[in-house]
């Protein structure tokens, strides 16, 4: 009997991907992280535990997110585009009665049934008009953090049409961190998980920081760091980078403390592109958080951890926000996820990402949103960007010596074609050069437009206000 050579090594990966212990699952997401923000692509920014992280890991190159914060979470959690669960427009602001749709399954309800231990410390902004929209209802066998988005980094209070508390330990609103900047108190809540862990039981730690969000505040300390900086907005904000790397800093310190650093996969992701208007930076990517440019959905990423077979290196493989789902239910059960995904947007890409081997994926669609009439697609090296593409369409280099203001500019063009390979920042406008790619792309996006569910979003109800709730943010008002 004879067995080929590529017979025998499917089969040698099988019993290695099969039979091999869960590893650990550390899943960080930084909040408007912009591309030039992070050390290993910008000196100026000082983010050694995260530098180290990447260069010894994969950094993503061709990783793309939602425009904005709610529609990422959506992907990160269940796979699917939020224009196929209705959150493409926007964000859910505290006082809208709805959330992520509750026949959805999420990916820690997922990891349950395979032994996973599951916890989530930070943001959710996910709903929480009903305790039925909230971690612990939806997979999550804890919650230390918040609902919503923007509160004040030492008060963890959120004003909008009523100002409360909205910090929670699991349902217990959390009433002694007043005070206490939030990627420390985050930090330290990671490394009392870890440290009581099980370590026979698999872990899930979906670990999304505030940082480096607005408002800009971070300890003074962090910004003196950056005096060379004159802009304040940008000074501030590079300081909460500092900030949030050494946070990432102690809890990885701990999983190398208690054993576990080993056999962990971490992740590392931003939600969306940066706010250029508030201190962040996407050079020399066009446009901001909000828009459909590059700027606002080209994502920094990488992956870590000695399960990657190929690492230490650029991938340039292309990847989407919706494909975490399936790959880390691969990564999670030892195997291909199969028919418990097939509906769903994502792909697997564990073997891009652990072998090097090409992307599952040749095209993805930035997002559709009949609300703002836009829309946009990448198909090969090909985007087609149909409508406004949002506000700020411009390039923002870096502040450094001199105070700088980003003007909030208006992009009209109705229809707009680039090659991102020859032309990643999106100078050279082509759609009357090649008008039959345009025509092909528009069809393919008439197509995805066909399934494109109603946007979700509500008008404000005024029965959320936390002053009817003992002045905290509170389920049980929808």
């Amino acid at each position: 009997m004879t067995v080929s050579v590529i017979g025998l090594t499917a089969l040698l990966e099988c019993l290695v991907l099969c039979y091999a212990k869960p590893p650990h699952i550390v899943f960080i997401v930084a909040d408007d992280l912009g591309w030039n923000d992070v050390g290993f692509r910008n000196p100026d920014i000082k983010s050694p535990n995260l530098d180290k992280l990447a260069h010894e890991g994969v950094i993503l190159d061709q990783y793309y997110v939602q425009p904005v914060c709610t529609p990422s979470r959506n992907a990160f959690m269940t796979g699917y585009y939020p224009f196929h669960t209705g959150l493409q427009d926007g964000v859910i602001f505290p006082n809208q009665p709805y959330g992520l749709p509750l026949n959805l399954t999420l990916l820690p309800q997922m990891l349950k049934p395979l032994g996973y231990s599951t916890h989530i410390i930070g943001k959710w902004h996910l709903g929480f008009c009903k305790w039925d929209y909230t971690p612990t209802w939806r997979g999550f066998d804890s919650f230390y953090g918040y609902y919503t988005g923007s509160e004040d980094y030492f008060s963890h209070t959120r004003a909008y049409k009523g100002i409360g508390l909205d910090f929670r330990d699991n349902t217990r609103v959390v009433l002694d961190q007043n005070g206490t900047y939030s990627s420390i108190v985050f930090a330290e809540q990671a490394k009392k998980i870890i440290s009581a862990h099980n370590q026979t039981v698999p872990l899930y730690l979906y670990l999304p920081f505030q940082s480096v969000h607005a408002p800009l505040e971070v300890p003074q300390v962090y910004e003196d760091m950056y005096s060379f900086i004159k802009d304040k907005n940008r000074r501030i904000f590079s300081g909460m980078v500092t900030a949030m790397d050494d946070a990432i800093g102690n809890v990885t310190q701990a999983l190398v403390d208690y054993g576990m650093m080993k056999d962990t996969l971490l992740v590392f992701t931003t939600d969306n592109g940066g706010p250029s208007y508030l201190g962040a930076n996407n050079w020399p990517l066009r446009g901001a958080k909000t828009t459909l440019w590059e700027g606002g959905t080209r994502g920094t990423a990488f992956v870590h951890g000695s399960m990657v077979q190929k690492s230490g290196y650029v991938n340039t493989g292309l990847m989407h926000a919706v494909d975490w789902f399936p790959t880390l239910l691969t990564v999670a059960s030892g195997r291909p996820p199969g028919h418990r995904t097939d509906s769903i947007d994502g792909v697997d890409q564990w073997a891009m990402i652990s072998q090097g081997a090409a992307s599952h994926r040749e095209e993805f669609i930035y997002n559709i949103d009949r609300i703002k009439n836009n829309s946009a697609i990448r198909s090969g090296d090909y985007k087609l960007i149909m409508g406004n593409p949002g506000y700020y369409s411009g390039w923002y280099p870096p502040p450094k010596l001199d105070a700088v203001q980003v003007k909030e500019t208006m992009y009209t063009a109705d229809i707009r074609l680039f090659n991102l390979k020859e032309d990643p920042t999106e100078h050279n406008e082509l759609s009357s050069k090649f008008p039959d790619i345009v025509k092909k792309l528009q069809a393919k996006l008439l197509n995805y437009k066909k399934g494109e569910k109603a946007p979700l979003n509500k008008p404000p109800d005024p029965r959320a206000n936390p002053k009817y709730f003992g002045g905290a943010w509170t389920p049980g008002w929808c």
